[in-house]
C-alpha cells in the first residue's frame, strides 16, 4: 500500500500545483493559456464527458467491435463533429498518440485528434523532474520516438544497454558472445527506469533492469548490500490481462510487473517501490483526463460546466476500478469547486469482462469478481469493482448515457 498512498500524494500535489488552475479559468468564463480563443458558444452545451476504453470496447485488436462506428454516429452534430468532449483513455504505449488517433479516426469515421488520446504513458508528462535524468525504457515500439515525444533527453534503451554489457543477456544460448567481450560502450549511469510496457524479450529486460536496481544504476556489479531504496521507477500500464484477437484474454503489463516484483523480493528479501504508478487505474490517469475533457469544452465554446464524467470500459480492475476510484476522490472535492462532481462507471461486455449468460436487466447490478487481478500496491475493495453500470456493448452504453442526460431530446429540439 506504500506506493498507492504515495501516488494518492503525488496526484494530491499535482492538482494543487498545476491542474487546479485550469479549472479556475473554465469556471469563471476566462479561457486558460492552453485554451483556442475565439471560438462560438455552441447552441447545445453538454454537461458531461465520455472517457472511452480502446481494446475491448472499440476494437479487439486490429478489427473494430461491430456497432462501434455506429454507436459513435449518435454523439456528431450536424457538421459531422463529435457534440460532445471525448477522450480515448487505453493502457496501450507501444506506439505515438498520434498513430492512435489516425486509426480511430479511420475505425470509427470520425476525425479523433492526438490531444484526445490518452495512452498509458501520456501522464508522464506531469513529473518534469525526471526529464532530465538518464533513463532506461523498457517496451517495444518506438520507444525512443515516444521517449522523446513525452519530454524525455536522456534516453537508453533495453537493447542499447545489451549492446553496451553483453556479457549480462545469458539466458538465450544463441545470443551470447562467442568469446569473452569486454564493455563496448561506456554508458553514464542510470538515474530512473521507465517502465512504457510490455517487452518482447522478458528474460532480457528482467535480467538488466535487476542488474540496475541491485548496483544503484551501474550494472556492472552488484553492490553488497543492494542498495535501499533502488534508483526510481516510474511504471505505465498495471494491466494483468488484455483482450486481443484470442478468444481468452491474454497477459498484460502487469504479468511482467508482477515478475519483477516476485524477482526482486527473493533476491533482496524487499519490496520493490515505485516512484509513480501511471495509466488505469490510477487517479493520476483519470485527473490528466478531466484536464483535457475540459480543454475541448472550452476550445469549443460549451459554457455549461461539465459536471458528470462517464468512463466506459470491459476491465473491472483497471476501467471500473479506476473510475469508481476516482469518483471518490471527486466526492470529496468540494461541491464548490470547478469541475465535474462524479465519474460513473460502465462496464461492457465485449472484453476482458464477458458476462455468463444475459446481461443483468438492472444495468446497476452488482458484478464482482472473487480473484483480485489488481496490482499489488491498490488495495482490493469489492465495492471498486462493482460498475455504475453494465450493458452490452458500447452502443448501449451510449443509450443509456444519453438517456441519463437527456441530451438527445435534447439535441432534438
Amino acid at each position: 500500500m506504500g506506493t498507492l498512498v504515495g501516488s494518492q500524494r503525488i496526484f494530491s500535489r499535482l492538482v494543487k500545483k498545476r491542474l487546479i488552475s485550469g479549472l479556475h479559468h473554465v469556471s469563471s468564463g476566462t479561457a486558460p493559456p492552453w485554451a483556442v480563443r475565439g471560438m462560438s458558444v455552441s447552441n447545445a452545451s453538454p454537461g458531461f464527458g465520455l472517457l472511452f476504453d480502446i481494446d475491448g470496447v472499440l476494437v479487439r485488436g486490429r478489427h473494430p467491435i461491430p456497432g462501434a462506428a455506429e454507436a459513435f454516429r449518435k454523439l456528431l452534430d450536424r457538421d459531422g463533429k463529435l457534440a460532445v468532449p471525448v477522450v480515448f483513455v487505453t493502457n496501450a504505449g507501444n506506439c505515438l498518440r498520434q498513430e492512435r488517433s489516425k486509426e480511430l479516426s479511420q475505425v470509427l469515421g470520425v476525425q479523433i485528434s492526438p490531444d484526445q488520446v490518452i495512452l498509458s504513458h501520456g501522464p508522464l508528462q506531469m513529473f518534469p523532474q525526471f526529464l532530465e535524468k538518464c533513463v532506461l525504457v523498457s517496451g517495444q515500439g518506438p520507444l525512443e520516438d515516444v521517449a522523446k515525444d513525452l519530454g524525455f533527453r536522456n534516453v537508453v534503451t533495453i537493447e542499447a544497454m545489451r549492446q553496451a554489457y553483453p556479457l549480462l543477456d545469458m539466458v538465450d544460448q544463441s545470443r551470447r558472445p562467442r568469446s569473452g567481450a569486454a564493455i563496448s560502450v561506456s554508458l553514464p549511469a542510470i538515474e530512473a527506469v521507465v517502465l512504457l510496457g510490455e517487452p518482447v524479450r522478458w528474460e532480457t529486460s528482467l535480467q538488466l533492469i535487476l542488474d540496475l536496481l541491485l548496483s544503484a544504476g551501474r550494472p556492472t556489479e552488484w553492490s553488497a548490500p543492494p542498495p535501499y531504496p533502488h534508483i526510481p521507477i516510474l511504471a505505465c500500464n498495471m494491466d494483468l490481462l488484455w483482450m486481443a484477437e484470442a478468444k481468452t484474454p491474454r497477459f498484460g503489463h502487469g504479468t511482467f510487473l508482477l515478475c519483477l516484483e516476485t524477482l526482486y523480493r527473493k533476491i533482496t528479501g524487499r519490496e520493490l517501490q515505485y516512484e509513480a504508478l501511471i495509466g488505469k487505474p490510477s487517479p493520476v490517469t483519470y485527473n490528466y483526463a478531466e484536464q483535457l475533457i475540459l480543454r475541448q469544452a472550452m476550445e469549443r465554446g460549451w459554457r455549461n460546466p461539465v459536471r458528470t464524467l462517464y468512463a466506459i470500459g470491459d476491465n473491472p480492475m483497471a476501467d471500473i476500478y479506476g473510475a469508481n476510484l476516482y469518483n471518490r476522490f471527486l466526492q470529496s472535492r468540494c461541491r464548490d469547486s470547478p469541475g465535474p462532481h462524479s465519474c460513473q462507471s460502465v462496464l461492457v461486455c465485449t472484453g476482458v469482462y464477458s458476462y455468463q449468460g444475459e446481461v443483468p436487466s438492472d444495468p446497476q447490478e452488482s458484478v464482482t469478481q472473487t480473484v483480485f487481478h489488481g496490482h499489488r500496491d491498490f488495495k482490493f475493495d469489492p465495492s471498486l469493482v462493482e460498475a455504475s453500470h453494465v450493458v452490452r456493448d458500447v452502443g448501449e452504453a451510449l443509450e443509456l448515457i444519453l438517456k441519463k442526460e437527456g441530451w438527445r431530446r435534447s439535441q432534438e429540439s
